[in-house]
């Protein structure tokens, strides 16, 4: 794959991952609706569903943790943005200036050209080394947005367990329960997505 393709599938990816992040924010915010609904419905059925009240808390902190998380990861997804533009622009730069030394050889004064060329190309490579650095720092991040992700999992199964004993309040939450469950799959699979594209730019590199 030449320079211009693999920055074009940088754009790519870039796009897709913005695009996941802005799926798990949603479905984030869900979980922490689900959290006010499950409070409410554990308020009118009392001591039917007493284990049931701190785990609502539960769910809106992990909600919380990653609505903050994702958009920490939003600002250095937005930053790798600028970062591939500034890598294409230099990509170009350096394909021009090679074009005409290639066609400058052997004129008078093309040694000239040396020093500018030299300094595209290295300019090129700093953008390539911080692109890498910043990819390998989302990855990080993107591994963080999966604890709660998990976490939101076993407390969606210690939530069924809770609302088999709250009566007839007992299909309410085991709804919530499964809401949350659904919502931490999504959020799985999506930040499994990002990685995936990710560390497929970063092989590419």
């Amino acid at each position: 794959m030449n320079k211009a393709s693999q920055t074009k599938s940088k754009f790519v990816a870039v796009a897709s991952i913005a695009a996941e992040l802005s799926a798990v924010m949603h479905v984030a915010k869900e979980i922490s609706l689900a959290a006010a609904n499950a409070k409410a419905i554990a308020f009118r059925a009392g001591e039917k569903a007493k284990g049931f009240q701190p785990i609502t808390d539960f769910i809106n902190e992990l909600a919380k943790e990653t609505i903050e998380l994702v958009n920490d990861i939003n600002e250095h997804a937005f930053v790798l943005y600028q970062m591939t533009v500034e890598e294409y622009r230099m990509t170009n730069v350096c394909l021009a200036f090679d074009e005409v030394t290639r066609l400058a050889e052997g004129a008078p004064y093309a040694d000239s050209l040396a020093k500018p060329v030299a300094l595209a190309h290295q300019r090129m490579q700093s953008c390539r080394f911080q692109f890498r650095t910043h990819v390998n720092k989302l990855l990080d991040q993107l591994e963080g947005v999966m604890h709660p992700a998990r976490a939101a999992r076993v407390i969606a199964a210690n939530s069924r367990i809770e609302a088999s004993q709250a009566g007839e309040y007992l299909q309410s939450l085991q709804a919530v329960a499964e809401s949350v469950d659904n919502a931490a799959q999504v959020i799985h699979d999506n930040v499994q997505r990002c990685r995936s594209a990710l560390s497929i730019i970063n092989i590419s590199e």
